[in-house]
């Protein structure tokens, strides 16, 4: 087969791009018809055996003793109890609510009570729209970031980039905000990574091996799930494509504040809980649906809300932990989601 640049790439994407946002889902592919159990493990790298832990959608207000303060230490909480511990913990975005300065002081505050390094964290939109992202970019450091830990190579990008609508409205940054805070924020557009960052994985990537086993963390979903709420990254074709060369890729995400499992190619994608609340799932059929969370009880601030553990193995086979403090997952869920 002929190679392709990236660029060339998008081009002939558009249009199959076009029809899975207008329909709303990726239909599964071939690959994905074995189910989430029976996916034959690729011969990557060997890896050495860990865990890490991953907490995500705090939405944290600038209101002293607020609930969602609690519900996150108590993710912190579940955390600092596992025994053996995890090696590290990554952050999914969507710390603050309004991207106010105190509301995030509040998260890192919260956070270091973790006895474990935090290795990685990305923004969420919640996160980065008041100031576009100076904030952040002073408490947490630069986003994209990778790193390399016992054989797997980890990647976070920023993947809540929308186009500038504001500026020629005369929008000032809280009003930017509220808009962009918005779950149907129709005057925003489509998120995604855009073109430095995706100049940026591109050469991060280039001289690894296909055999390099990848865990890559965004905020949004790198597939069409729900492109009305931006349950969607607009360049994740180009991400998928860059990302092609790996015999296996996982990626994590937030931003859904539900359980959901998606496979595209080489790419086994998982949605997070939150530490906030727990959003409907969206009126589309899902590929797996048999992983649904159980509808939640609106009286209980805990339900439909945890942390995660993923556990990889040494030939680089994973399984996605939901640590709930409810009765609201199936069975299978309960057991822990393969990867």
């Amino acid at each position: 087969m002929e190679k392709i640049s990236r660029r060339q790439f998008l081009g002939v994407s558009t249009k199959a791009s076009a029809a899975t946002l207008f329909a709303g889902t990726f239909a599964p592919t071939a690959t994905s018809f074995f189910g989430l159990a029976g996916v034959a493990e690729a011969a990557t790298n060997k890896v050495t055996p860990f865990t890490f832990a991953v907490l995500t959608d705090a939405h944290l207000y600038d209101i002293k003793n607020h609930k969602f303060d609690s519900i996150l230490a108590r993710g912190v909480e579940d955390i600092n109890k596992m025994n053996p511990q995890p090696d590290f913990v990554l952050y999914g975005g969507d710390l603050g609510q309004l991207g106010k300065p105190a509301e995030l002081e509040k998260g890192r505050k919260i956070l270091s009570k973790l006895k474990v390094p935090i290795k990685g964290i990305i923004p969420g939109e919640h996160d980065w729209y008041l100031d576009m992202g100076v904030t952040w970019g002073k408490m947490f450091g630069k986003v994209p970031w990778s790193f390399d830990h016992k054989g797997v190579h980890f990647i976070g990008l920023n993947s809540i980039l929308i186009k500038d609508f504001w500026s020629a409205k005369g929008l000032t940054p809280v009003e930017r905000m509220d808009l962009v805070s918005e779950l149907e924020c129709h005057r925003c557009g489509l998120w995604g990574v855009r073109e430095e960052q995706l100049d940026w994985l591109e050469n991060d990537v280039k001289n690894l091996s296909s055999n390099t086993p990848v865990v890559i963390l965004t905020h949004s979903p790198l597939w069409d799930f729900y492109p009305r709420w931006n349950f969607q990254t607009e360049d994740a074709p180009e991400i998928r494509h860059i990302l092609g060369k790996f015999e296996k890729v996982i990626a994590i995400h937030g931003h859904v504040h539900q359980v959901i499992y998606n496979q595209i190619g080489n790419m086994t994608s998982i949605g997070m809980l939150s530490t906030s609340w727990p959003w409907p799932y969206p009126s589309v059929d899902v590929p797996y649906p048999d992983i649904k969370m159980n509808r939640v009880d609106p009286a209980d601030i805990y339900d439909g809300l945890g942390s995660h553990t993923v556990g990889l193995d040494g030939s680089f086979g994973g399984v996605m932990k939901y640590n709930t403090w409810s009765d609201l997952l199936p069975e299978n869920v309960r057991r822990g989601v393969k990867l």
